[in-house]
């Protein structure tokens, strides 16, 4: 059972972690699909030179990864304690989680987005990547979610 439980804690762990990198990613994606739209605001352009950024200096794409993590951090372990506790395993729950924990973290930065409809665009692409980040962490941990050991019958 111990054994089972770590397992689990460690696949909760590497999938919130992989969970984030996708997410950011899917930002960067969004902004760029999203900046050739006629009549999008100038700074979407801008976001397609992230990535290039934060390859050519290291330590800037590692502060913003554990900024996210720090951002998202609280939210996400309780969504992923209730999804293990209640072995809570569709996927659309687990979106649903990534988007609202995306959502509180933009909302930490900006308390003020919800009031602001020029932010309104952004918090819809922080949504968006937070959807794609919840069904990645889905695809690592969630499916099998639940700290306790299906019943499996051997007698049958």
């Amino acid at each position: 059972m111990i054994g089972h439980v770590l397992k689990r804690v460690l696949m909760v762990l590497v999938g919130y972690l992989v969970a984030v990198l996708v997410g950011l990613i899917s930002v960067v994606v969004i902004y760029a699909i999203l900046s050739s739209l006629p009549n999008a605001p100038g700074y979407f352009g801008l976001m397609e030179l992230t990535p290039v950024a934060l390859l050519v200096v290291p330590p800037l794409g590692m502060f913003v990864y554990f900024l996210t993590i720090i951002l998202t951090g609280m939210q996400t372990l309780v969504f992923a304690l209730i999804a293990e506790f209640f072995s809570l395993r569709s996927f659309w729950l687990h979106m649903l989680f990534g988007a609202a924990a995306a959502a509180a973290g933009f909302m930490l930065i900006w308390p003020d987005a919800a009031g602001d409809p020029e932010r309104w665009a952004d918090m819809g692409i922080i949504v968006g990547a937070g959807l794609v980040a919840g069904l990645i962490y889905w695809l690592i941990a969630g499916r099998d979610a639940g700290f306790r050991r299906p019943f499996i019958n051997r007698s049958a």
